[in-house]
């Protein structure tokens, strides 16, 4: 909220509505938000989140069921031309890792989905069982930065010659496996295959591009665009948008992080990477 400058009666974009969180700060700073979401789970929680906090759902919000890459196609859908702020906090959410059925995380048994949107054709199991060894090790190491990607992606292969892989724990165990019993277990070795496939089922890189890129058209002068990551890669795509856009100035010369407060109230804080840009001339 202190880098976005969240001011009363501006206008913002929280890109990532997920639990609302961001959403309720800024409105109760008297901020107009348009919230975007994919995820109508999320959606719905949301809302419940908001009426319980404020009583109803404001005049001053709009909630929008899209991808974040979409910003475009919603604010001028809404006939917004240009916005005080915009926000997005990336990645999977703790309620959608929390969601067995949803099979984001191997702590549940869960179907292989991993879809944000539960309306995308492609599950996390349909990458497992359908792409060559060698697709597997380029989606490994493009999106997961898997470590041993080859060894995992022989194991698959070889695992599936028996049955379909169908469930997140039938996964985890044969990562396991691959890697044997070396190997450090405060992170579980499938932990990045993971990653990597959540990332490929919901196009997670093209869609931060496609954002990144449009979203500068619609911050006035002075506006901000923050962008909270959670691993590397995610991190880079970001820091390079903001310093190749020439009508961007980066505000957070390196990204800020979490405290050790916060991160012992909320361990997943842990990762999380903040960068800030102002937009700072016309095109």
């Amino acid at each position: 909220m202190h880098f976005l400058k969240i001011n009363e009666n501006g206008l913002y974009v929280d890109g990532t509505l997920g639990s609302g969180g961001h959403t309720l700060a800024m409105l109760k700073k008297g901020a107009r938000v348009i919230a975007i979401d994919q995820d109508e789970e999320a959606i719905v929680r949301a809302k419940h989140r908001i009426k319980e906090e404020l009583g109803e759902i404001p005049d001053n919000l709009t909630i929008v069921q899209k991808n974040h890459e979409n910003i475009d196609i919603v604010l001028d859908a809404l006939g917004i031309k240009s916005v005080d702020g915009i926000l997005l906090d990336l990645g999977v959410s703790s309620e959608q890792l929390d969601s067995p059925e949803r099979g984001f995380s191997f702590r549940f048994d869960a179907p292989l989905d991993m879809r944000m949107d539960t309306n995308l054709k492609v599950t996390a199991a349909d990458l497992i069982n359908g792409l060559t060894k060698d697709e597997l090790v380029e989606l490994f190491v493009t999106y997961g930065e898997v470590y041993k990607p080859l060894k995992i992606a022989n194991a698959i292969c070889e695992a599936r010659t028996q049955k379909k892989i169908e469930t997140t724990k039938e996964l985890a165990d044969i990562i396991a496996s691959a890697y044997g019993r070396r190997w450090d277990r405060k992170i579980h070795p499938a932990t990045q295959v993971f990653q990597a496939l959540r990332i490929a089922v919901n196009n997670e890189y093209r869609s931060l591009e496609r954002v990144l890129d449009v979203s500068v058209n619609y911050l006035k002068i002075g506006a901000r665009i923050a962008v909270i990551s959670f691993h590397s890669i995610e991190d880079r795509l970001v820091k390079v948008a903001f310093s190749e856009n020439k009508l961007l100035l980066p505000v957070t010369r390196k990204p800020v992080t979490a405290g050790q407060d916060e991160i012992e109230a909320n361990p997943r804080a842990r990762s999380a990477k903040l960068r800030v840009a102002e937009r700072i001339k016309h095109d």
